[in-house]
């Protein structure tokens, strides 16, 4: 089973820093020689006077080593969304630039060049930020419920359906205990969140689940939920002895069980166990333990 781990982010900055100025990409850009990347930025200025990369020492290219550098736009949305705050931020310094000069001009640039972008704009998430979402009772995998919406059940589904607006930072966790409270379900049933038809793990946050799972912000998240009866671990009563050995036919615990259960307290003879031949007339742990 598939097993998720939350990991800092310090752990991943050797993936996310410029070798270069030592912070966070921007603009990431990647030598096509070698695959490393630095931002836009230092590695122009870079090879403006070498011609081979600062890390591995490959040659770029031997006399315009600019031609030999690409725009790594992935990178630059992964490390957007991993650091919070940075998109943010330097929007903010992109547009204090151009208030500060405004005679400076970007050839061909984008609104993002000059800072015009917005984190929602953009895509990213803050903490701090309000996501509308829907929920609805999942009745089954999009197989089965094919047959359902083409016999013209779709709009009772519809009607099923309750939005809300939460904080990014709120878990699915705080999710279904809202759910549980409101529907008052009880606490031998568990509520479980899903996405499409995968359930989601507990501390994931609306953040995490955007970031996730193909959601384009071009309408509420979906989220659906199910109850299921909670599974409860059984507790297995050990006897007092730690080990136990093999005898012909059963074993010396169920020996110790047997007499735990009896009226009287017997010494544990060959004569007191079950033969194979019998059925067992003791407690269930016995029987469950014999083997043939």
């Amino acid at each position: 089973m598939h097993r998720t781990t939350r990991i800092k982010i310090t752990e991943l900055n050797p993936h996310l820093m410029c070798a270069l100025c030592g912070g966070y990409f921007i603009d990431a850009t990647t030598i096509v020689e070698c695959l490393h990347s630095f931002c836009k930025t230092c590695i122009v200025r870079y090879l403006e006077t070498n011609k081979y990369c600062p890390m591995c020492d490959v040659q770029v290219h031997k006399t315009r080593p600019l031609l030999s550098i690409r725009s790594d736009k992935t990178l630059q949305d992964i490390v957007y969304k991993l650091v919070p705050g940075l998109f943010k931020d330097e929007m903010k310094r992109r547009r204090d630039f151009y208030a500060a000069y405004p005679m400076a001009e970007v050839p061909n640039g984008s609104n993002e060049d000059r800072g015009e972008v917005s984190e929602q704009d953009k895509g990213n998430l803050t903490d701090d930020e309000i996501v509308s979402l829907s929920i609805e009772f999942y009745e089954g995998s999009r197989e089965e419920k094919k047959g359902t919406v083409e016999n013209g059940d779709l709009e009772k589904e519809k009607n099923g359906v309750r939005f809300l607006r939460c904080p990014a930072a709120m878990t699915v966790m705080h999710l279904a205990k809202f759910l549980r409270n409101k529907m008052d379900v009880p606490s031998k049933y568990k509520v479980e969140v899903l996405y499409e038809d995968e359930p989601l793990k507990e501390y994931y946050t609306l953040m995490d689940i955007a970031y996730i799972y193909p959601w384009r912000r071009n309408g509420p998240l979906p989220l659906k939920y199910r109850v299921q009866p909670a599974c409860k671990r059984l507790k297995l009563s050990q006897p007092p002895t730690s080990e136990c050995t093999n005898t012909s036919g059963a074993s010396e615990c169920e020996s110790v069980s047997d007499k735990a259960h009896s009226p009287a307290t017997l010494p544990a003879t060959s004569s007191s166990l079950p033969s194979p031949g019998t059925p067992s007339h003791g407690s269930p742990s016995s029987t469950a333990g014999s083997g043939p």
